[in-house]
């Protein structure tokens, strides 16, 4: 904590920027805390009444549990034949094993990897689907801008909606889960469980938990709000790191309802991006979520037939679009630009709040 402030407050000297600021810049050029906060207040207002609802809702809902168990090697061809429909290229990268996934080196060779557990074969598909959305993006930057900044990602909100478009958007869609249903019968056995519509209510489950990096889309992102409160502040000096654990545990109840009192595994101590000095970084997660919706909503406006499209296994009018409007652009525009020139107007949470009404408490 000393040497983060001790970062910030120099960067700060340097760019005449607040200290928190200084250091989102770093995942969110030109990003600054205080439009951060008013998105954020503006979710915090509806969100926990929109989880309520949707739990409310999901009640009423049976869902088949698929019986495992289901072995690596089954699903590591599954993630394999998922990333070929999702058009990576083999050419240029790899899917591998580790304790976390991500997706790193360079556009030329793009390292994916997975974890794997034989009674849950959703964990290693849907996080290999993310890190495909990282790669795609990566694999497509301008090859005559490699190596100048211009050739990089614009932000890691940016780049996380690529992750998300893919994971979230488009993965978890109805349409794209009749494309995944065969695939599932074809590499784990046929089961009841693998059906279209009994995959719409697994994949689209609200439940609000401790762990952030097992959340659903819906209450995600008051794990974020909840770090960005707690970090802004640190960073500024208001509170000190003692301060953590209560005000966690208020911020989870708030929001989620959830006691974390005495369980820091469970709570604060259960990311790296603190203890990495990582500061300013957790917003980029929600900002991902934002951008991806509002990247759909512009893309269905200009396709309306985009779902019906996908559900025939055509794929390539998300692709040709996210090619055309994110990843061939890279870091030539600010972000604020770049959205405009994408889907006509800057970020607009509206359409963030949209997408999750729509998926999780629209008529079937």
């Amino acid at each position: 904590m000393r040497l983060a402030r001790e970062e910030a407050a120099l960067l700060a000297d340097d760019t005449g920027l607040s200290r928190y600021d200084a250091l989102l810049d770093r995942y969110e050029p030109g990003a600054r805390a205080a439009e951060i906060e008013r998105i954020f207040g503006d979710v915090r207002a509806w969100l926990p009444s929109l989880v309520a609802r949707a739990q409310a809702r999901q009640r009423t809902e049976k869902a088949m549990v698929p019986v495992g168990p289901f072995p690596v090697g089954t699903q590591r061809a599954l993630n394999l034949a998922v990333m070929k429909l999702l058009g990576f290229d083999f050419e240029a990268g790899r899917l591998d094993e580790s304790a976390h996934p991500f997706s790193g080196g360079v556009p030329e060779d793009l390292r994916l990897t997975t974890r794997y557990r034989e009674e849950d074969f959703a964990q290693s598909l849907m996080g290999t689907i993310h890190e495909t959305g990282h790669a795609r993006f990566e694999q497509n930057l301008p090859r005559e801008w490699l190596g100048q900044p211009i050739g990089q990602a614009r932000s890691y909100g940016i780049h996380e909606s690529q992750s998300l478009s893919f994971e979230m958007q488009l993965a978890r869609s109805r349409a794209f889960l009749g494309l995944l249903a065969p695939m599932l019968a074809e590499h784990l056995g046929a089961q009841p469980a693998f059906g279209a519509d009994n995959l719409c209510v697994l994949f689209t489950r609200v439940k609000p938990g401790f762990i952030r990096v097992e959340a659903d889309e819906m209450t995600y992102p008051a794990h974020i709000m909840l770090r960005f409160e707690i970090e802004r502040a640190l960073i500024e000096a208001e509170i000190e790191p003692e301060d953590i654990p209560g005000l966690w545990n208020e911020k989870m109840q708030a929001l989620l309802g959830l006691d974390t009192r005495g369980n820091y595994r469970d709570g604060c101590m259960q990311d790296a991006h603190w203890t990495e000095g990582a500061f300013g970084y957790f917003p980029s997660y929600t900002l991902g979520a934002m951008y991806a919706a509002q990247w759909f909503a512009a893309m269905r406006r200009a396709m309306p037939n985009l779902d019906s499209r996908i559900a025939q296994g055509d794929l390539a009018p998300v692709f040709d679009w996210l090619r055309a409007n994110i990843w061939s652009q890279a870091s030539r525009w600010e972000t604020p630009e770049l959205a405009r020139r994408a889907s006509g107007e800057g970020l607009n949470p509206a359409y963030f709040r949209a997408h999750l009404e729509q998926r999780y408490l629209a008529p079937v």
